[in-house]
């Protein structure tokens, strides 16, 4: 049981990052959602930071773990990435929310240490994610090549999430990854 009052804590806590952000998340808000004290936030994370952590570390490992499920399906490349845009737009269409670890990132300066390390965490192996996928489209690219695209497929996605939230348009993200795709950045 206690452990299903820590995951409903961090779905709470999820939630209310993706909608307002991290600095706005309060454990006094955390445990009013979930209906109950205070200190027993405090007792599954003792510090926010260690919410933090665990939140970025948790949305990672699911994330990966849909990514990873597409190509253990033999989901061809160019649907694979059309699938990793369609998260970011899924999560738009959920009250205007935001990729968690996107918000984290804009929020880094006030991060503690151990929620930053989990960010660039959740970059490296989505970015990484990222460069196989595309070196199954384009494997006579040199690799540092295809890092980089990588790189900027994400940025890229991640971006059109931010600028499309503050439209509250999901038609902006549309029209984004449109023109990403006929600029050749995206497939």
């Amino acid at each position: 049981m206690a452990s299903d009052k820590k995951q409903e804590v961090m779905m709470a806590a999820r939630l209310m990052v993706q909608a307002n952000g991290y600095n706005a998340l309060s454990f006094r808000d955390l445990a009013e959602a979930v209906g109950v004290k205070s200190s027993s936030i405090h007792y599954y994370f003792p510090t926010k930071g260690d919410l933090g952590a665990a939140l970025a570390r948790q949305y990672t490992e699911e994330f990966l773990g849909y990514l990873d499920g597409l190509l253990a399906q033999g989901v061809d490349w160019k649907t694979c990435v059309a699938k990793y845009a369609d998260v970011f737009r899924d999560t738009l269409l959920r009250e205007n929310r935001m990729c968690m670890v996107g918000v984290l990132a804009a929020e880094r300066p006030s991060l503690a240490p151990e929620v930053q390390a989990e960010v660039e965490r959740f970059t490296a192996l989505i970015v990484g994610w990222l460069a196989r996928v595309l070196a199954l489209g384009k494997p006579k690219m040199d690799a540092a090549a295809v890092k980089g695209w990588a790189f900027a497929v994400f940025s890229a996605i991640e971006g059109a999430q931010l600028v499309a939230r503050g439209c509250n348009d999901v038609q902006v993200f549309d029209n984004t990854l449109a023109a990403y795709r006929t600029a050749g950045l995206l497939p």
